[in-house]
């Protein structure tokens, strides 16, 4: 093999090797971006379920425009996804997800859903 080929076959092995480690970063990337979409998904639902409490009249069972005396479900407290708890005030719930999983160092995926009347606002701790 002359020196030229060497060259070349070395050249394929470098570009192969980083299209390799490109590929991995962005594999890494997609799956905690999904994994993170999946936490909020869940935070959504369980508040789908106090903004129902907050609509329904006390009599019913509700609040009577108020999130005081709901609370997350037992079972969905923990899902295969994350756990969850809330912080629950009269005019809103502040729904905190942590993902099972560690995605930097010891840091885990952690989502915030607000709650109001009006709706859901989404912040993204890690």
């Amino acid at each position: 093999m002359g020196q030229q080929q060497l060259l070349f076959v070395l050249l394929g092995i470098v570009v192969v090797g980083l299209a390799i480690a490109v590929s991995i970063g962005i594999f890494r990337e997609n799956a905690i971006v999904s994994k993170r979409d999946i936490l909020i998904n869940e935070c959504v639902t369980i508040g789908q379920l106090a903004l129902s409490y907050y609509q329904m009249p006390t009599n019913f069972g509700g609040g009577g425009k108020s999130f005081i005396g709901w609370d997350i479900p037992e079972k969905l407290k923990t899902s295969e996804n994350g756990t969850f708890n809330a912080t629950i005030n009269a005019d809103n719930v502040i729904l905190h997800g942590v993902g099972n999983e560690v995605v930097v160092g010891t840091d885990s995926i952690e989502v915030n859903v607000t709650i109001t009347k009006n709706g859901f606002t989404t912040e993204i701790v890690h």
